[in-house]
């Protein structure tokens, strides 16, 4: 019979793990975790588990052609820059023309390549965004023979042991 964790990373995986609390943030689960290593508790035997995950995407801005058109000529800089020194590497000319013709190259490209892509999606998606995905809960939990230790250690730390009826 598999262990109940098999599908996790081995060094992911506790072997009989217990909840010792939910909370709803990162830092209130890590302010937990670390009061246990203060308080010399094995803290190899916790993990952080973020559950109810959810995509959040933050809008940075209106796309325009012009926006797009700039925004792949940066892009393209930076490709023909890097181009540009891996080649001034193994040439023999002049190490600024190489690296200029390979930035001018590589913006014309990137703002092609862009607007391409842009005229691609025939305005469905006239924004640019970045994205997450995030946990709504952190769970701390603790190998079973330990969470007995771990409540005893957490009972003086307030706010550690939130209530399982809120």
């Amino acid at each position: 019979m598999a262990a109940p964790n098999a599908h996790l990373h081995r060094g992911l995986a506790l072997e009989f793990p217990q909840s010792l609390a939910v909370y709803a943030s990162y830092p209130e689960a890590q302010r937990t975790v670390d009061h246990l290593a203060d308080k010399g508790f094995p803290v190899e035997n916790c993990m952080i588990v973020g559950t109810d995950l959810k995509q959040v995407e933050r809008i940075t801005g209106r796309l325009t052609t012009g926006r797009v058109a700039g925004l792949g000529a940066v892009t393209g800089v930076w490709l023909g820059v890097f181009v540009g020194l891996a080649l001034s590497l193994f040439g023999d000319g002049s190490v600024f023309a190489v690296m200029l013709s390979t930035a001018i190259i590589g913006a014309l490209f990137g703002m092609i390549w862009a607007l391409l892509g842009y005229a691609a999606t025939r305005g469905e998606r006239d924004f640019s965004s970045v994205s997450a995905v995030v946990a709504t809960k952190y769970e701390v939990l603790v190998e079973h023979k330990h969470r007995a230790n771990a409540l005893e250690i957490l009972a003086d730390l307030p706010g550690a042991l939130p209530s399982p009826f809120e």
